[in-house]
């Protein structure tokens, strides 16, 4: 036989070895997906880092769809959010300290906190010679390799005291930024041609601008452009426990490997599509939507076009609208809510208003069309989730759908790092270790020679 029938006699054997007839799940009890059958996640682990809120458990065990809130370290993101534009600043290094620590900090506090950061952004050059010598088109890819490989310049890699956790946390913090800006840079060059760019942070920007500095160069971004990046940041850097790529972080340090193997297990898990790329998704569904609906505030031709991607008749044939429903959110999504706000006065700046008014109208429409067409009640009610205006955000501010992904990465690295930071110092911590039950008969070994 040769190789590709080797792989051939394997992979007809899946479709046969892998199928788990679906009743059994439920007459076992299992709860697939960890979800339990009023699509509620299943509670699997207790948290002080974030809370997601999208419904109420009434009396009679029903759940009760409410407006959706999301906590950081018990402060709603909502006033949090509003607290700090109140003064007119920049908040991702706010909401890093708060999240890591478990609490506010002072002026004092925060601004030797972000020098710190801004301090750690550099790349050493062997880290740096490393990425301009890494080929392929995903950066997550290359963010966890980068990431992998930050262990051997660590001088205590597998030291998971809580001294050395923060000193990690924000080794990663500060590096992100800076490994995903020189991985586009260096993608760029390598796959179309164009001139490599290698720019270095500044000790006096935030976290948001020297990342636009490092990605489009000075006087290419405006002070609109690095607040709403920071908005975007802060409202991304953490969503609970159970999401599925700090699950995978939290799982991977209850065995107390190093954090950057938990970090790396995060970003494969967030590098998936049914979490992280929704927002490239967004923007590919709205793209092709331009193209087809002639008249972008006809609601019937709307409705038609919304009613043809359910029926799996246009766009990509999946059946999913992007952007809209949520595993938690219910009646609305609070972070999908505060980046709308600014995401108005982005598209006024960059002369993106009819736009703007087109997805607006698609948002009303396509939870309507959504509803109908599942014969959903008000207690199934859905909403538009953060990625349906993230997507149009990093467009209008001039970012490539290469780093879409990798700056959900960028923001999250301060929830993953303060959920392992939890997991690793819980006072009766123990290996996460789910139970999984064999449903496969037996069979007896057969000998070579009767073997067909």
């Amino acid at each position: 036989m040769d190789n590709k029938q080797v792989i051939k006699v394997l992979s007809d054997s899946i479709a046969v070895t892998s199928n788990i007839d679906k009743d059994l799940f439920t007459k076992m009890g299992v709860k697939r997906g960890l979800r339990n059958e009023d699509h509620s996640g299943v509670l699997a682990g207790l948290t002080r880092v974030g809370d997601v809120v999208g419904y109420e458990r009434q009396e009679d065990g029903t759940l009760k769809p409410i407006p959706g809130k999301l906590y950081y370290r018990g402060i709603d993101v909502e006033e949090l959010v509003h607290g700090i534009q109140a003064d007119n600043r920049l908040g991702f290094e706010e909401t890093a300290f708060l999240l890591l620590s478990g609490k506010l900090p002072t002026k004092e506090n925060l601004q030797a906190f972000s020098s710190l950061l801004a301090q750690t952004m550099p790349l050493n050059h062997t880290a740096t010679m490393n990425i301009l010598s890494l080929k392929g088109k995903n950066i997550m890819n290359i963010l966890a390799r980068s990431v992998l490989e930050l262990y051997t310049y660590d001088q205590d890699p597998d030291d998971i005291t809580p001294d050395n956790l923060i000193h990690q946390s924000i080794n990663l913090i500060a590096k992100f930024p800076s490994i995903i800006a020189l991985a586009y840079q260096v993608l760029r060059h390598d796959q179309q041609g164009r001139s490599l760019h290698i720019r270095h942070p500044h000790e006096d920007f935030s976290v948001a601008e020297n990342f636009l500095y490092m990605m489009k160069g000075p006087g290419k971004y405006t002070e609109l452009d690095v607040r709403i990046l920071d908005l975007a940041l802060i409202l991304h850097a953490d969503h609970g426990g159970g999401n599925n790529s700090t699950f995978s972080v939290r799982v991977t340090s209850s065995t107390e490997t190093d954090t950057y193997s938990a970090i790396a297990a995060g970003i494969g898990s967030l590098k998936g599509p049914l979490h992280g790329g929704a927002n490239v998704k967004v923007n590919g569904m709205l793209a092709d939507m331009k193209k087809n609906i002639k008249d972008w505030n006809d609601v019937e031709e709307i409705d038609a076009y919304l009613t043809k991607v359910l029926n799996k008749e246009a766009y990509d044939r999946t059946g999913l609208i992007y952007g809209i429903g949520h595993a938690v959110y219910t009646i609305s999504d609070p972070r999908a809510g505060l980046l709308k706000e600014m995401a108005r006065e982005l598209a006024k700046e960059k002369g993106r208003e009819d736009e703007f008014r087109f997805m607006e109208l698609i948002e009303e429409r396509g939870v309507e069309v959504f509803l109908n067409y599942k014969k959903a009640g008000a207690k199934q009610r859905t909403c538009i989730n953060v990625d349906y205006y993230s997507g149009f955000v990093y467009d209008a501010i001039g970012l490539p759908e290469e780093v879409f992904t990798p700056i959900f990465a960028m923001a999250r690295i301060v929830g993953w790092t303060a959920h392992r930071i939890e997991e690793l110092n819980f006072s009766s911590k123990r290996i996460i270790r789910p139970a999984y039950k064999n449903v496969r008969p037996l069979q007896e070994f057969v000998p070579m020679k009767d073997r067909k």
